[in-house]
């Protein structure tokens, strides 16, 4: 019969639990067990002492298995003591003690209440930085007007031509698509009732309006956010961000500012660039579906659309250049110093820059009805 690793000596309201044979990771299911059983026959004693001597062998599994012991039967009020500690094991138990935690492991379910309150606070602190992100950012604007030669002109115009230029192909199939489905979903409703000719007013209004510019900034701000917080996260991994630091470079001038500057002065240029699109696409439609001619739309658009349609859309570009182009700078500076957080910073970047984005168009269009216009 194989002996056991737990044999206890009860004296009144101590009891003393000695230790034999291995205490390793292939032996703590059976020693658990054992303590079980022996818990139950010891409910009533005010002290216990754990001797350690005759134990043969041992790991870091069966030391901390035995810390486990001295917490269970310290919980139940207990009084604890462990002896017949050789140096090697008492400084593995020291070592293992120091970095050892009673807290218990967070439960896993979240009652609704819990991940509210969780949630909440991740994005309170999200928003505090996001403030702190800004506030740096406008110091390093003010220090421009004291110091222009600060300005970076050539990382300027490199911006402009990635994020502006080269986004022209997307921006103007994705206009010009939906200028298509727009004239002609409305030329389906308008047809009912003889009044096909106010097709060119829906489609007008509209593109210059709310959907040019809402467009290009889901275009950019999926392109262009996702982009700038890829770029400076990977150079915060990199370590180039501290090394600019190191060298007395400060990287709101060489990263942040030229980024904002060349978005700003592009997307205004992009929306109308997209209108133009999205109006073409809308001209197409009316004349495969009910065969307005291109000259007939066109001096009907001059009638019914006047240039502050095109400059009410266009006002909105530089505001949604700063939140994007801001959004995307700050996900950057956030990425910490493993690879996994890129991919989250860059997802959460193009999240909130086009939830931001939606929310200034709504403000927009709040104001312009107030005003009027």
């Amino acid at each position: 019969m194989k002996t056991k690793h737990l044999y206890t000596e009860k004296e009144r309201n101590r009891v003393k639990i000695i230790c034999k044979r291995d205490w390793t990771i292939y032996s703590t299911n059976k020693i658990s067990k054992e303590f079980i059983s022996i818990k139950k026959d010891i409910s009533d004693i005010k002290s216990a002492v754990f001797d350690f001597s005759k134990v043969e062998e041992f790991d870091s599994a069966g030391i901390i298995l035995l810390i486990d012991f001295e917490h269970i039967l310290s919980d139940n009020g207990i009084k604890v003591d462990i002896t017949g500690f050789d140096a090697k094991q008492k400084r593995m138990l020291e070592l293992i003690e120091a970095g050892y935690s009673q807290e218990e492991l967070p439960n896993r379910y979240e009652n609704p209440l819990q991940k509210i309150g969780r949630v909440t606070i991740q994005e309170y602190k999200l928003f505090k930085d996001f403030l702190e992100f800004v506030g740096q950012m406008s110091v390093s604007f003010f220090r421009l007007l004291y110091k222009p030669t600060l300005f970076r002109f050539k990382e300027t115009a490199y911006h402009i031509e990635k994020s502006g230029l080269n986004a022209m192909f997307i921006i103007a199939l994705t206009s010009l698509l939906v200028g298509l489905v727009i004239s002609y979903q409305s030329l389906v409703q308008l047809a009912k009732f003889g009044a096909d000719i106010f097709v060119v007013d829906a489609t007008g209004i509209a593109i210059t309006r709310e959907l040019g510019p809402m467009l290009t900034a889901i275009v950019i701000a999926g392109r262009s956010a996702s982009s700038y917080a890829a770029e400076i996260g990977t150079m915060k991994i990199t370590e180039e961000i501290s090394a600019m630091r190191t060298m007395g470079f400060d990287p709101y001038y060489f990263l942040v500012i030229p980024r904002i500057v060349a978005l700003v002065i592009a997307m205004p240029l992009l929306i109308f660039f997209s209108d133009i699109v999205g109006i073409f696409g809308g001209m197409i439609a009316a004349k495969m579906q009910v065969g307005i001619s291109f000259d007939f739309y066109i001096k009907r658009l001059q009638e019914v659309l006047d240039v502050n349609q095109y400059i009410l859309g266009m006002i909105k570009g530089p505001f949604f250049a700063l939140i994007i182009a801001a959004t995307g700078c700050f996900h950057g500076f956030r990425v910490t110093r493993d690879t996994e957080s890129i991919g989250i910073e860059t997802t959460a970047s193009v999240v909130h820059a086009i939830f931001f984005v939606i929310a200034c168009d709504a403000l927009f269009s709040i104001i312009y009805t107030q005003l009027g216009l």
